[in-house]
């Protein structure tokens, strides 16, 4: 007898909320950073005396 209860296996939920999140964290970091172009200087200038 199957089960009534067809909700997707864990590995697939906690997959598919990485992936979301991964998403939501790079949308709001490519936000963040139109928002502050002086962030952004600041890290290429210590990329090159690196």
């Amino acid at each position: 007898m199957k089960s009534a209860n067809r909700k997707p296996a864990p590995s697939k939920l906690v997959a598919k909320f990485d992936a979301i999140l991964m998403e939501i964290l790079r949308e709001d970091l490519k936000a963040f950073r139109a928002n502050n172009p002086a962030i952004r200087k600041v890290g290429e200038q210590h990329l090159l005396a690196a």
